[in-house]
């Protein structure tokens, strides 16, 4: 990471946008003979040198399979591989690194709940709660689930604004709720939700909450021991990390008495024909040979992160959405979809009588590029009647400027698409 990142005494910290630009050479794209504007990182974001560095001097210095190896190469890759896991815990403040599991995603993470958490604790005619704002990786695996088990799958419903009343939340909690999972942000509305409540809510019932965290991690502090979830997944791509890796994060009590999702190397301590006996946590739940410089270049991302001045990236995020929403809103026929009190740094919009993927079609030959469609949440599009929307997403490297440039590509976008 650049040195000048931050200039750092007892009284100030500066934040240099320009300068943290450097770290990240995709930045520097052309698109269509015009200067790139990223504005997709809701869907992955963009990596720094750091990282890509990483990840290409694992194949070349230290190459190696990990934990079983006595020799040089993977002793190295090994004590690479497992200070990441130390890293993550710290990252989300877990009590120990050994409630740290990794991976491929956040959906492979709540696939894993459920397929071993949940079916032990979910049964005939008991209830999983959910909210209406979910990704389809935090809906599919618990209509499987309830499939299975001829349970209901009931959902929180939301407001116009996109926003959950917790009094809804609470009456749809009853003496069957044996499982909650809930969104921490929407990747769809901006809506950052009351999790740590909904966990209080829930825990006066002693009712386990899994947090889906793909989109908070990145734009704010998540402390697992602060909220008291059970369970929360992130992934390594939306944080300037490589794609394929996750992590989730579960309660020690939880992981040891849950059965290995899957089987073969690592995850066992003896096997014969007999008779299996599995590794300890985390090592139960991390089958076959895992994804080791991807992991080791998702460390990477977290140094990027430790060395930042996030409470300044925070907020040089939130001044960014609130100009676009001020900009957005002086376009006539523009209609923003989410207008939660409590969000995150994207917006999302239709311009009333035009396709969604027609703008983004147009705005890509501006060299802007956004998001169109229903992102992965069909549910929150039918709930507004609409059948997507075009989302801007920014992160901390992003401007003003490139606001304004997207602004004027949009405002071309509706007047040629007019006519």
């Amino acid at each position: 990471m650049n040195d000048l990142v931050q200039v750092r005494n007892k009284t100030t910290s500066v934040f240099d946008v320009d300068i943290i630009r450097q770290d990240f050479p995709v930045l520097g794209t052309m698109a269509y003979n015009k200067k790139l504007v990223y504005f997709d990182n809701a869907a992955t974001s963009q990596k720094p040198s750091s990282v890509i560095n990483k990840l290409t001097s694992y194949y070349n210095e230290y190459n190696a399979n990990i934990h079983r190896g006595v020799h040089f190469l993977s002793r190295k890759a090994t004590d690479a591989y497992d200070n990441v896991r130390t890293l993550a815990a710290k990252f989300v403040n877990a009590s120990t690194e050994k409630e740290i599991i990794f991976v491929r995603g956040t959906t492979e993470a709540i696939n894993l709940v459920a397929s071993t958490f949940g079916k032990m604790k979910v049964g005939e005619g008991d209830e999983v709660l959910i909210t209406g704002m979910e990704h389809h990786s935090n809906i599919v695996p618990w209509q499987m689930l309830c499939e299975e088990k001829r349970a209901k799958l009931r959902v929180v419903p939301i407001s116009e604004k996109g926003e959950i009343h917790l009094e809804e939340f609470k009456s749809l909690i009853t003496d069957r709720t044996k499982f909650i999972s809930i969104v921490h942000t929407s990747n769809s509305l901006g809506t950052v939700n009351p999790v740590k409540e909904m966990i209080r809510i829930a825990r006066e019932k002693n009712i386990p909450v899994m947090i889906d965290a793909a989109q908070a991690v990145v734009h704010e502090n998540v402390d697992v021991q602060d909220l008291d979830c059970d369970f929360l997944a992130f992934s390594s791509h939306k944080m300037l990390g490589p794609t394929g890796v996750g992590v989730l994060y579960g309660k020690m009590k939880h992981l040891e008495d849950m059965p290995p999702y899957q089987g073969g190397g690592e995850m066992i301590h003896s096997v014969s024909f007999e008779k299996t006996s599995y590794n300890e946590v985390p090592h139960k739940f991390e089958a076959g040979t895992p994804n080791i410089a991807d992991v080791i270049a998702f460390g990477e991302a977290i140094n990027y992160y430790n060395k930042l001045d996030r409470d300044a990236a925070f907020l040089h995020e939130k001044e960014l959405v609130k100009y676009a929403l001020k900009r957005l809103q002086e376009i006539e026929g523009v209609k923003i979809i989410g207008q939660a009190s409590e969000r995150t740094s994207l917006v999302s919009f239709i311009v009333r009588g035009l396709n969604a993927f027609d703008i983004g079609m147009y705005l890509d030959t501006q060299g802007v590029a956004v998001r169109t469609g229903h992102h992965c949440t069909e549910p929150v599009m039918d709930r507004m009647q609409i059948p997507g929307t075009v989302r801007a997403s920014f992160m901390f490297y992003n401007t003003k400027e490139e606001i304004e440039i997207f602004i004027e590509a949009l405002k071309k976008a509706i007047k040629l698409l007019n006519k």
